[in-house]
């Protein structure tokens, strides 16, 4: 079997590069209001689906935190007519894999199967859409499973609490504030009424959008979609709050002791717009240009040159709602964290008011055309690209045209992209340090 399934991944990567450059796909509505993506690719016999929800852990209630993240787990339990423990012995048993993640924004689950057991896909997912069984069993179960992921990922993790305190300090008002993965507490408290009523909320046709991708008869799995999800009811509309976070106008300082590090860590983290924006775009691009690579100006400056770094990085952490901007070091002794911030610092002021060479300019054009090529250039990334831009961004043509709004992106833009979002007044600084038991020791 594990062969089969190397052998399947392979031929997953294989399949989709003649397509990488440009994405065919069809997209339709159900009666229920459950979203349809098709896109077919025959260059290799496989298949995937996959659904993808709009819920994610900014849809949860501030003493009910980890709800979504939690059905992620839930929903692979079983249902009516897939017993407990089944789901993924009939998934490994038809050569095919599965998994699901949970972002704050959404929830996503997929099957690769060979592409003859397409209609299995597709009975598999509606299952987990019309029948989920949500009983107290499955409930304990997921809360264990859930409870050993935080201690392994965030509680006995080196900076495993970084995020979780950027996030907490960024957002007052947002659910943006909390970690995906929510409190054990909350988890804890729970009724399973609870958890019955969120499923009968958020997962439901009309807040879903199904992709099946791959090697597909494109009017025989319309027949299958019909037949296995057409009938199941529509919910209730879902709807949102809008939150609002007053703009930063001055310097947020924080700190944090983890007693999993010996060696600090100073942050600087910048709220920004909705990914959704140009300006998010642009933020990409900055993040490159400081932190990609060892050519990159930070690392080639601190790291390299200076050696007053063991690390340093920056990255666009971006969201439907907002983003954030975090930029990130690890100082090397007699450095400290003051100077390795100055030296970050200096480099921002630099984009700020220095447009990028061309040659650097077209370094990094060059560069998004190769994730761009990538990104595309398997079967089971393109369902992921095609399930994520209609749902997030609300074009699914994005899949083919976001390149070029990265490659419309001026050298006077990023610069004035930094000038309007990576100011000391508008930022946390958050030193985390080893704990003070932990470093006497």
């Amino acid at each position: 079997m594990k062969n089969s399934l190397m052998a399947l991944g392979a031929a997953l990567m294989l399949g989709g590069v003649a397509s990488a450059q440009k994405v065919a796909f069809e997209e339709y509505d159900l009666d229920n209001g459950m979203h349809v993506i098709l896109h077919k690719d025959t260059s290799a016999p496989t298949v995937i689906t996959s659904v993808m929800y709009h819920v994610g852990a900014k849809d949860e209630q501030p003493d009910r935190t980890g709800f979504a993240h939690f059905f992620e787990h839930l929903l692979f339990e079983g249902t009516q007519n897939i017993k407990r423990g089944e789901w993924f012995k009939i998934v490994t048993s038809n050569g095919g894999v599965n998994n699901a993640n949970t972002t704050e924004d959404r929830t996503y689950y997929y099957e690769v199967f060979p592409s003859n057991s397409l209609e299995l896909g597709l009975w598999m997912e509606s299952e987990r859409l019309r029948h989920p069984v949500i009983n107290q069993i499955g409930v304990d179960t997921q809360n264990e499973v859930v409870k050993e992921e935080k201690r392994l990922r965030y509680d006995n993790s080196p900076y495993g609490q970084l995020l979780p305190e950027v996030k907490k300090h960024m957002f007052k008002n947002h659910p943006y504030r909390w970690t995906t993965i929510g409190s054990m507490e909350h988890l804890d408290a729970a009724k399973l009424e609870e958890f019955q009523a969120f499923n009968k909320k958020f997962y439901v046709p009309n807040n879903a959008v199904l992709v099946v991708a791959g090697d597909i008869d494109i009017p025989q799995a319309k027949k299958w979609i019909q037949q296995y999800f057409g009938s199941i009811p529509k919910g209730a509309p879902v709807t949102r709050q809008t939150y609002t976070e007053e703009p930063i106008t001055q310097t947020i300082n924080a700190s944090f002791e983890d007693p999993n590090i010996q060696i600090p860590m100073v942050v600087a983290a910048y709220r920004t717009p909705s990914m959704k924006t140009r300006d998010a775009r642009v933020l990409d691009l900055i993040s490159t240009i400081l932190s990609d690579g060892k050519s990159s100006r930070l690392y080639k400056k601190i790291v390299d040159d200076q050696k007053k770094a063991l690390q340093v990085g920056a990255f666009n952490y971006s969201q439907e709602d907002y983003g954030t901007y975090i930029l990130y070091g690890l100082p090397q002794a007699p450095a400290t964290s003051e100077d390795l911030l100055a030296e970050v610092d200096a480099e921002i002021v630099k984009l700020q008011t220095e447009l990028i060479s061309e040659k650097e300019y077209q370094k990094l054009m060059n560069k998004y055309e190769n994730d761009y090529v990538n990104k595309n250039s398997s079967v089971e990334g393109i369902a992921d690209n095609l399930a994520t831009y209609y749902m997030l961004y609300k074009d699914v043509n994005l899949i083919n045209t976001e390149i070029e709004m990265y490659r419309s992106i001026t050298r006077e833009e990023i610069r004035d992209i930094a000038k309007k979002y990576l100011n000391p007044n508008q930022r946390l600084v958050l030193n985390y340090v080893p704990a003070k038991d932990k470093a006497q020791n």
